[in-house]
């Protein structure tokens, strides 16, 4: 998709809120590797799905300046709560400030930590929809860990399942991040237990749904 393409697109969907144009602005100024923000089409896209799904629990995996938590607690219904999960603890501060500014603060509870460990802690939780976006390499290891806690026909989004296309170019076949991609998306793609489709978009967004225990 070349660059007069997505200036179409973003100039006909919704507008991305002033406080998200705001968090984006200095997540860019702030901010190693801004390209981790998801941005305003996919922003909308997870404001979309969460309207659709109409969760009433929803957990993050990777925080990052929070950009996508405040997407998706857009289309959160009042009774709706967000985890969100992320493991810089220097980020903390940027993200809480950003969550107040947005008015949705009362209703996501931001975990500091390994995902992992903060997973296994939440045993007795159960969650309609979970976005994962944290550390490529253990994408699998997520994975077996949330399953448990999705709720049956709860909907996990994995971002980043293309992976600038290096699923498919040789080149990077030897990259950790990149194998770890492709060992989640043929695990995915061989469980029974869920449907599955990857959507093209930016780095590549995987829906799944689950079906049975």
């Amino acid at each position: 998709m070349n660059q007069k393409l997505d200036e179409y697109i973003l100039n006909h969907i919704d507008e991305e809120p002033d406080f998200l144009h705001q968090l984006d602005r200095d997540t860019h100024l702030y901010h190693l590797r801004p390209r981790m923000c998801s941005g305003h089409l996919q922003g909308r896209i997870l404001k979309m799905l969460v309207r659709m799904i109409n969760p009433s629990k929803i957990l993050e995996l990777g925080t990052f300046t929070g950009y996508s938590a405040l997407c998706m607690a857009e289309g959160m219904s009042e009774m709706c709560e967000l985890h969100t999960v992320e493991i810089d603890d220097e980020l903390e501060d940027f993200v809480r400030a950003h969550f107040e500014e947005s008015g949705f603060a009362d209703r996501l509870h931001l975990h500091i930590g390994d995902a992992k460990e903060i997973i296994k802690s939440m045993n007795d939780a159960k969650f309609d929809l979970v976005f994962m976006d944290a550390n490529k390499r253990e994408y699998c290891e997520y994975y077996e860990l949330i399953f448990p806690l999705l709720a049956e026909g709860g909907y996990i989004l994995a971002d980043n399942t293309l992976w600038d296309g290096h699923v498919v170019d040789d080149s990077h076949i030897n990259d950790a991040q990149t194998q770890g991609i492709m060992r989640f998306n043929k695990m995915v793609a061989e469980d029974p237990r869920v449907e599955k489709v990857i959507l093209p978009i930016r780095d590549g967004l995987t829906i799944i749904r689950k079906i049975k225990n």
